[in-house]
């Protein structure tokens, strides 16, 4: 008998016979063994997989975001594809179109409710004071709402299939993946609002708190296949830095987001008893990428390939600015994006995403074990 770390599968092998008991029901072996099939997508997050949502709210990505693939700006904090895009390449399912996007749009296999800056708590900033979201976890969670209330009379009232080609089936939400990938912003907040290391900790149960209550949420309204990645390293940056060069004060906060994450989806599979829900250590992958980078066939991790952070000045991916010596310069990339962990200071390359993507594709780092083509309720 194998148990798993939650008690929500138990394998009994008895001879050539394998019998699994799901949240202590029994099913049949070829419902575990069989991958699940994915009509759609819905994700849920910040800039990590956000792939136009605030650049449709507010302006475009400049050049030379997107270069490596799109070969033009496209939404994507990045030169290239996202964790999200591999994740859909390697599922079967198109690149998700933004839900603030309306032009040239299909939601047929998913949708992206997702923006740059957002936040699991409502933050009293702005986007353009410090970069933060309109759109928080709640307001995505109230889109999808909409989303799937709109939809569904809007596909039930289309008389041609013409009419619907461009909508989701409104049988397939209960069948969909449901990504969410948020809490960075968070982080980040609480050390620039608050006095202490103290004081941002001790926010962290009310965060992960209002988390759970998105997901409650989210699972009322027919979520049933959840793949929920933890919070990242910080980058590079000003402050402490580790050996490896992330910032070590807020790496510590983040370990302690993501240890409230899993006891809070622990006590959520209990409670969600038709759930599927898969805890990603994404933390463990981005840290695996950073302090091996040579070994994977990166320069130091530590570089930034659009963008100048030189002197204790910055200018930004993208962006022209005269310097204090009068200098006039051009932020433009790196010659060879591929062989970069970092693209702008913030964000990753396409390459590392997709390095990123394979890492936690196979199961070797979620929670329950099971890959991504796996993690759906096989009783639903």
């Amino acid at each position: 008998m194998i148990n798993s770390l939650l008690g929500i599968v138990v394998v009994s092998i008895v001879g050539f016979t394998i019998t699994v008991a799901y949240n202590d029901k029994v099913i049949d072996s070829t419902e575990v063994i069989a991958s699940c099939d994915f009509p759609a997508i819905y994700n849920f997050g910040d800039s990590n997989s956000d792939t136009g949502g605030i650049a449709a709210a507010f302006y475009p990505m400049a050049a030379p975001c997107g270069e490596s693939y799109f070969h033009r700006p496209a939404g994507r904090g990045s030169d290239g594809r996202l964790i999200i895009d591999f994740i859909a390449e390697h599922l079967g399912v198109p690149q998700l179109s933004p839900y603030l996007d309306t032009l040239g749009t299909s939601y047929r296999h998913g949708a992206n409710f997702a923006t740059g800056g957002a936040t699991i708590r409502r933050i009293n900033e702005s986007w353009f004071a410090n970069g933060v979201s309109p759109f928080p976890l709640d307001i995505q969670v109230e889109h999808y709402t909409q989303f799937k209330e709109r939809t569904t009379y809007f596909y039930n009232q289309g008389k041609e299939e013409s009419d619907k080609s461009r909508l989701a089936i409104p049988v397939e939400f209960s069948k969909a993946l449901y990504t969410i990938d948020i809490g960075q912003n968070d982080i980040s907040a609480a050390f620039r609002m608050l006095p202490n290391m103290e004081q941002v900790r001790a926010i962290i149960p009310d965060i992960i708190n209002q988390f759970a209550a998105q997901l409650r949420d989210l699972y009322k309204k027919g979520a049933r296949n959840l793949w929920i990645h933890n919070t990242g390293p910080i980058d590079p940056a000003a402050g402490y830095l580790d050996e490896h060069g992330c910032v070590k004060d807020m790496n510590d906060i983040a370990i302690a987001f993501n240890k409230h994450l899993f006891d809070m989806l622990t006590i959520l599979r209990i409670e969600l008893q038709q759930a599927a829900i898969t805890y990603v250590d994404l933390y463990k992958a981005k840290y695996e990428l950073i302090s091996n980078a040579k070994n994977q066939g990166f320069e130091e991790a530590s570089k930034i390939c659009c963008g100048y952070h030189e002197n204790g000045e910055d200018v930004w991916c993208g962006n022209k600015k005269r310097l204090n010596n009068g200098t006039e310069i051009y932020a433009g990339s790196c010659n060879n994006p591929s062989t970069v962990i970092s693209w702008d200071g913030v964000h990753y390359t396409q390459a590392a995403n997709h390095w990123i993507a394979n890492y936690i594709l196979n199961a070797s780092i979620s929670n329950p074990a099971l890959p991504i083509t796996k993690a759906c309720n096989p009783l639903h």
